[in-house]
């Protein structure tokens, strides 16, 4: 390029140099001098124009204006230019082309918006779940054609690490699950899944256990109650048959106990328990919890401390919070060898509340960590015989945490203790942090003016989730 236009710039020095040698022959060598200028003046102003037709309308025709000499050179290299752009051009659309289609055959809905929520593309199985209309909806705000307050706040919240589950709105008996996922300058990409049989399912399994767990108390109240007669007359019984009342009745107590958790277990899931949001002062609960722990731990004589650090109220289900923390306290006592340490400490700072109870017992493998809220899974199999847990009792905190927004964090290894640390979000704390409130060691006769509930001060307080 650098010698040909160095070559054209020759050529025109040489033009002129004749013109002016001309115009010395003639004896005008000035005035030809500027008649060449002129000259090339208006040749280039002709070619300008060429160019400016040629770049307003590229397609007008498949090859580059004629020219000569530099802007002949020009023409051809702008013209190779923009047939590699075009073939370029085309190869991207035929990309975007094939991911489209590809989306297209998906059966999952997708949709593309920009970072306000502006509707810029979707897919055909979107249109069918969510309803959208090409000729109307293209570039709307998706918020409006999503009506639910959930779906808002979940856009919102640039938070997606779980997904969101709700009816479509234009087929309310369908059931979504949305992803939502950020790429390029906080555009969007909602990926919308139908789950209406996966939810039908756990609805039915859910309904199943419910009404299980009902039919199974009756007939069992019955046995129980039967159970109970025999041992008040056990002096008449014959000695072999004394143990086997005894060994039914402490089978029939542990049945009683899978119904009571499975009962409420299915309740806070389907939301049939109802659901007391108010302010609850949190130190009275702890007291009440920590008295009836060192109930259950007797003989045993655990060092059980509180620590309260924050007296901010927790907004929330009072019966719904107690049952949650004195599941982790009471299994803290059932797993901690006698005379252990157990420590409750409350404590809250910008990002929340915190429930942390922490003992020396014999620990978790970490293996088992992600499994422990499952229902009925158990660490170690062959100790629920000695700890007669029902084996939801953090299946229950994990629920009651979700119904709190809150989330149960989980630390142990083997034979160093564990530490079970319930998260609470800031805006559930109401009122202000005062000064920081020890309380350890209370005596074992301490009471609260709280009311007492089933799962915190009932005749069988040790129904907790084994985690051993």
């Amino acid at each position: 390029m650098q010698n040909s236009w160095s070559h054209h710039l020759r050529q025109l020095l040489g033009a002129l140099t004749g013109c002016l040698i001309l115009g010395f022959m003639l004896g005008y060598p000035l005035q030809l001098l500027c008649l060449g200028l002129l000259g090339y003046l208006g040749w280039t102003m002709v070619q300008s124009r060429k160019m400016y037709d040629w770049l307003l309308n590229p397609d007008a025709s498949k090859t580059p204006p004629h020219s000569v000499g530099l802007w002949g050179d020009l023409f051809d290299n702008l013209h190779k230019l923009h047939l590699k752009n075009r073939k370029t051009e085309e190869k991207l659309l035929t990309q975007i082309n094939r991911v489209r289609e590809s989306t297209n055959a998906m059966r999952d809905g997708v949709v593309m918006t920009d970072s306000q929520g502006t509707i810029e593309w979707w897919n055909g199985a979107a249109q069918q779940l969510l309803g959208f209309r090409p000729e109307t909806d293209l570039g709307q705000y998706i918020q409006n054609l999503i009506r639910s307050p959930d779906f808002k706040r979940y856009f919102d919240s640039r938070n997606y690490e779980e997904p969101l589950e709700l009816n479509s709105p234009a087929r309310p008996h369908i059931r979504l699950n949305f992803q939502i996922s950020l790429f390029g300058d906080n555009d969007r990409m909602i990926v919308a899944k139908d789950v209406t049989r996966l939810h039908q399912l756990e609805q039915m399994r859910r309904d199943f256990v419910s009404n299980v767990s009902h039919e199974m108390r009756t007939p069992l109240t019955v046995i129980s109650g039967y159970l109970e007669t025999l041992e008040d007359n056990a002096d008449d019984l014959p000695p072999k048959w004394r143990r086997a009342v005894n060994t039914m009745s402490i089978q029939a107590s542990r049945m009683e106990a899978l119904i009571t958790d499975l009962i409420l277990l299915s309740r806070i899931e389907i939301g049939e328990q109802a659901y007391d949001d108010h302010l609850n002062d949190i130190r009275p609960i702890l007291e009440k919890i920590v008295h009836d722990a060192r109930a259950l731990s007797g003989s045993q004589e655990h060092d059980i401390s509180l620590e309260v650090k924050d007296h901010r109220k927790l907004r929330g289900d009072e019966g719904q919070l107690r049952s949650a923390f004195s599941n982790l306290v009471f299994n803290a006592v059932k797993y901690t060898p006698a005379k252990g340490k157990i420590t409750i400490t409350w404590s809250a700072d910008s990002e929340g509340g915190h429930l942390s109870v922490k003992d020396n017992g014999i620990g978790i493998d970490p293996i088992h960590i992600p499994r422990l809220t499952e229902r009925f899974y158990r660490a170690d199999p062959s100790r629920h015989l000695d700890t007669g847990g029902t084996g939801l009792g953090l299946a229950i905190v994990k629920h009651v945490l979700l119904n709190h927004d809150g989330k149960l964090d989980i630390r142990s290894r083997i034979g160093e203790g564990s530490e079970f640390i319930c998260h609470f979000p800031a805006d559930r704390l109401v009122g202000r942090a005062p000064e920081t409130v020890n309380i350890a060691d209370l005596a074992t006769g301490e009471t609260s003016k709280a009311p007492r509930t089933p799962e915190a001060s009932g005749k069988r307080p040790d129904r907790a989730e084994p985690r051993g």
